[in-house]
Formats: structure tokens, sequence, C-alpha cells
């Protein structure tokens, strides 16, 4: 299977609700257990056997704390600036995964089983789903958005895999969504009238959303089911790192 080429988004400040709970001045540094938060989503990364390059786009103060064989990129003003920043430190021959650094909980079989899910089947830009139910099973106390498709009730992942030339012509697109990813009510108004409506009557179906996605888009979307929460367990509250740290306190000192 053709290996993919991942980018670590970690440009984020830490000026939300994390600010409570944290004083860090980006939320990639903010520690857990003595290691900043993007190193647990950088090694997940390392260790997935379907990566073959990496790129951290982010802050110089988190430079030091990321292993070797990383190309290290300091960040810009924009998410988007970011993935272009980059963008030009890959040879574009591989298809990308952008993962954003604060999923600490995030492991090796997570992001391979997503990777291979993609490589079923035909499309230029994946976005994961994880399901209520799988969410709720695993970590209970998660305080996640959930939106109802025919199929059911999902949240949104932090990773997306697409071609390059997919997000260099879509950039507008790509960068409302990945932005956007935790308010789906935000990401259906660029659906039109229609699909708002199916939307908030609960009838519009994964397949007619990603028929739409990909007519606006200009490349084929899929979406993927992933049994994996860990994918979107994204740390952006001072619950979200309590249970981070919770989570990851028994492997202090081993692979997170």
């Amino acid at each position: 299977m053709k290996k993919v080429d991942a980018v670590v988004l970690a440009g984020a400040p830490n000026n939300g609700q994390l600010q409570e709970a944290d004083g860090a001045k980006w939320e990639a540094a903010i520690p857990i257990h003595g290691k900043p938060m993007v190193s647990y989503v950088v090694e997940a990364v390392q260790n997935a056997e379907h990566v073959a390059r990496t790129v951290v786009v982010g802050p110089l103060e988190i430079k030091d704390a990321l292993p070797q064989g990383i190309t290290f990129v300091p960040s810009g003003s924009s998410l988007q600036e970011n993935i272009f920043l980059a963008l030009d430190k890959l040879d574009k021959k591989n298809n990308i995964l952008l993962i954003t650094s604060d999923i600490p909980l995030v492991h090796a079989e997570a992001i391979d089983d997503f990777v291979e899910r993609c490589a079923e089947l035909p499309g230029d830009v994946y976005y994961a789903l994880i399901s209520k139910e799988a969410n709720q099973q695993m970590y209970p106390e998660s305080q996640r958005t959930y939106f109802t498709l025919k199929e059911g009730c999902f949240t949104g992942g932090n990773v997306l895999l697409a071609s390059p030339q997919a997000i260099i012509n879509s950039r507008w697109v790509m960068d409302q969504v990945f932005s956007q990813r935790k308010k789906p009510w935000k990401l259906v108004r660029m659906l039109g009238l229609v699909f708002i409506l199916k939307f908030l009557t609960k009838r519009l179906s994964m397949g007619e959303l990603e028929k739409r996605a990909s007519s606006i888009l200009g490349y084929k979307g899929v979406f993927i089911i992933t049994p994996y929460p860990e994918l979107g367990t994204d740390v952006d509250k001072p619950s979200d790192l309590a249970l981070a740290r919770k989570a990851l306190a028994p492997v202090q000192g081993k692979e997170a």
C-alpha cells in the first residue's frame, strides 16, 4: 500500500477556554505529564506504518521537543497558511494526512486504520467521522458536538487525508472545512437551502452529503467512519485536558 505524508498542525494559540487550565502560549506546548501535547501526536504519526514523511508546522517554542527525522516549519498567521507552508516542504507525490496537534490520545493503530480505510475507497478528500456510540463507549465523560445524519449521530474527526492537488486547488473550502470541523451548522450553511432543511430535519444522508461536498470541492469527497474515537478527542477546554491527563497517566514513560 502506498504511504502518505503527514502534516501536524500545531500553530493554534492558547487563547480559548484552555487558558483557564494552563498558561502556555500555544496549545501544542501545553504539558501532559512532562511532555508538550504535540509530542504525543508526533509519536503516534512516527509510529504509523503508512506514514512516510512528517512535517510539523508550529511555533518555535515546540521545535526542541520534536524527535529526530521530523521536518519543522515555523507557523504563519492562519490555518490555511500553515497548511501551505508545510506542503512546500513535501514533494507532493503522496497523499497528505492533515492532523491537528490537540488529539494527544491518538495512536499509530488509529492512524493506520484510517489510512487503510481511505485506500479501500476511490476519492480525493477523506474526512473522519466518529459515531456518538463509539465515542461515549470509550470516553463517556467526553463532551463533544454531534450532528445527526440518516445513518446515525456523529462527531467530526481531527484528521483529513487528501491528494496534494485537492488541497492546493480547493484551499478556501479546505480551510473552512478544517477550521469549522467542530461546528457542523456552519459547514452545512455552505451546502445550500435544500441541504440545510434536510439536515435540520435529520433526513440528510451521508451519500447526499458526499455528493454535494464533491460538487463544491470539485474533488470526490468521502466520509470515513472510524472506530477510533481518539481521532476526534481533541483538547479544547479544561475538562478535555483533565480527561487526556487521566487517560495518559498509566502509560507515562512508555509510548503513548
